[in-house]
């Protein structure tokens, strides 16, 4: 007996070619670059900020050390204009010929030196020193009672930090930090919003 019907023969569709590799044009690439240094600046600005911050204002109230910004050549070849040395509390009985303290000299407008003493006339509470820079060819022309219990004696010279902190100081840089960075800040944001985002496709 024959039989009514007859196989069926479906074709198989051939598999898919790959879908072709996305192919960023040249000007988000460059957005993008531009983007992750931006994004970089912004956070290395940030931790030496921090830091700075760290440096300047939390270790000095807590007397641990203080930063003070050489501004004659009184004292060189041991420190030089603009460099910042750091100083640290011992008690003034300690002080002795030799060392490099920080104080206020007893004349004129009392302003803080930092010099070498060479001469202790008289020891104690409250003694009695003579100091005197490195490159200057005489003492200097006065006898400076220490009248506090502690004296703050140079330990590390930070060379030419000073120059940053005295060119910060001047009221036009003052100004381009304060106007710059938000500046900085703002073209960061606006190209993380206008940078186009790669198509999706629809898997097949």
């Amino acid at each position: 007996m024959a039989t009514a019907g007859a196989l069926e023969h479906r074709e198989v569709p051939p598999p898919a070619a790959p879908p072709a590799p996305l192919h960023r044009p040249r000007s988000e690439a460059w957005v993008a670059r531009v983007g992750l240094l931006l994004r970089l600046v912004a956070s290395l600005l940030t931790l030496a900020a921090v830091a700075l911050l760290a440096a300047v204002a939390v270790g000095p109230r807590l007397g641990l050390y203080r930063m003070e910004t050489v501004l004659s050549g009184s004292m060189q070849p041991t420190f030089n204009p603009g460099d910042v040395i750091i100083v640290t509390p011992e008690p003034v009985t300690a002080v002795r010929p030799g060392q490099v303290i920080s104080y206020q000299i007893p004349i004129g407008d009392h302003h803080v030196e930092s010099h070498r003493v060479v001469r202790v006339l008289q020891r104690g509470t409250h003694p009695v020193i003579i100091t005197k820079g490195d490159n200057n060819a005489e003492a200097d022309p006065w006898r400076a009672q220490l009248t506090s219990a502690t004296a703050w004696r140079e330990r590390l010279v930070i060379p030419a930090v000073g120059r940053v902190i005295i060119w910060m100081r001047q009221p036009l840089v003052q100004r381009i930090c304060v106007l710059g960075i938000p500046i900085l800040l703002a073209v960061w944001w606006l190209i993380g919003i206008w940078r186009p985002r790669p198509a999706k496709t629809d898997p097949a």
